[in-house]
């Protein structure tokens, strides 16, 4: 069964209600599971800043039913490679090794900083 890892933006678009149909829908199935997030982004969402009040609370949840990943060796390791074969940020390449290291398919709508990271797997959901 195909594992997924969300992207601090699908995420965002997610939660604000952003997204077409079909990709709410996707974003629906995956989360029913078990929302998978890279510690990075849990730091982003926690960081998101709106007076909303509904919308802290709908984080704060969505983290709470999230496995968030931590950065392990491996993932490191993942990094590095990213990092020296790709101009890309830290953040970005954390996120990425995440993935590469847990062979799970990237849901992100930030496609130009993932797309030319060898083998790996990349789930738009603003276009489904």
């Amino acid at each position: 069964m195909e594992q997924f890892l969300i992207d601090t933006s699908s995420v965002s678009d997610y939660l604000s209600d952003s997204l077409p149909l079909n990709g709410i829908r996707f974003m629906d199935s995956v989360i029913d599971k078990v929302p998978n997030i890279s510690i990075i982004s849990q730091i982003d969402l926690l960081c998101w800043n709106t007076p909303d009040k509904d919308k802290i609370a709908n984080i704060g949840n969505f983290i709470t039913d999230s496995r968030i990943f931590e950065i392990t060796p491996d993932i490191v390791l993942q990094c590095v490679k990213v990092r020296k074969g790709k101009k890309i940020k830290t953040p970005d390449a954390i996120i990425a090794a995440t993935a590469l290291s847990l062979g799970y398919t990237l849901i992100t709508n930030n496609v130009k900083d993932f797309r030319n990271i060898p083998k790996l797997k990349i789930i738009n959901p603003q276009e489904l």
